[in-house]
């Protein structure tokens, strides 16, 4: 574990001289959601496959930018499914984006995770890698330091909902509406990886991407996504749920599979368990 955990240290240093350097224009190419891909976008995951191809525990690996996972070392155990650079998009308004990384042990699964890991790059670059903890480093003088490990309140003040509303289901929009009327600030920049640092490091609150009219299934992928984001919030002391269940009991039958999901302290997701179950 420890030389994956060293080579996405090494893939973050060079993503962030990607991010300060390299032309933000599209290409001509598109990815595995039939999205057109910026040229960004091509050159992280080219960076993230270069570093894992020197390490030999890892067996597959698979990414957001890419229709089919890719057989690096067949002798390797370990399957990393990745989102290069989530929120690229936000790069030319000089917004925060991230890479994630779900690690998995034998075969991709919510029940095969064995760690997860996210990289901010902002005006800090900040790596979190949960394990048995969830642990916040700093990029300091090309190299990442341990900061703290962090562990989230019962309780949190921050509130950030995804989707377009006009999709939402009417029950939902109460639901966020009634946070709102708490005091809960909203605190939403269209980034997911950004918007869940957030959360983390404030103590809690909720971030939530519902199923909708346009996404009846969710938007958010299940492997890149959803279950590393799953796996570092319970490491952290927090709740993750696609409305009622657990986001880490859930199968897949595509890499590409998505769900809806909620992330955040416990007093909120209980309080989504409760709206959900009663909309059933």
């Amino acid at each position: 574990m420890n030389d994956i955990f060293k080579a996405i240290q090494k893939t973050a240093i060079r993503i962030k001289d990607a991010i300060d350097t390299k032309d933000i224009g599209y290409s001509q190419q598109e990815n595995s959601s039939g999205e057109t891909q910026l040229q960004l976008d091509i050159k992280c995951d080219m960076i993230i496959e270069e570093e894992f191809s020197h390490v030999v525990s890892i067996h597959t690996i698979a990414s957001e930018e890419k229709e089919k996972e890719m057989l690096l070392h067949k002798d390797g155990k370990y399957f990393i499914a990745y989102d290069p650079l989530d929120g690229s998009s936000l790069i030319d308004v000089n917004l925060s984006v991230g890479s994630i990384f779900g690690i998995y042990e034998n075969a991709f699964g919510a029940k095969n995770m064995v760690a997860s890991c996210y990289v901010v790059f902002g005006p800090r670059v900040e790596m979190v890698f949960a394990h048995n903890k969830t642990k916040l480093h700093l990029l300091q003088a090309g190299e990442f330091e341990f900061v703290k490990e962090i562990r989230l309140n019962e309780k949190g003040k921050l509130n950030a909902p995804g989707g377009t509303q006009q999709n939402w289901k009417p029950y939902h929009k109460t639901m966020v509406d009634s946070f709102f009327a708490e005091g809960y600030r909203l605190r939403y920049s269209g980034g997911m990886v950004p918007d869940l640092h957030q959360i983390l490091l404030k103590g809690g609150g909720l971030f939530s991407y519902p199923a909708t009219s346009d996404k009846p299934d969710g938007k958010l992928r299940k492997l890149f996504e959803v279950f590393p984001f799953a796996f570092i919030y319970k490491t952290a002391g927090g709740e993750a749920i696609d409305g009622q269940n657990d986001l880490m009991t859930l199968e897949h039958t595509h890499i590409h599979d998505t769900s809806p999901c909620f992330f955040g302290s416990k007093y909120e997701i209980a309080r989504v368990k409760e709206v959900y179950a009663s909309n059933r």
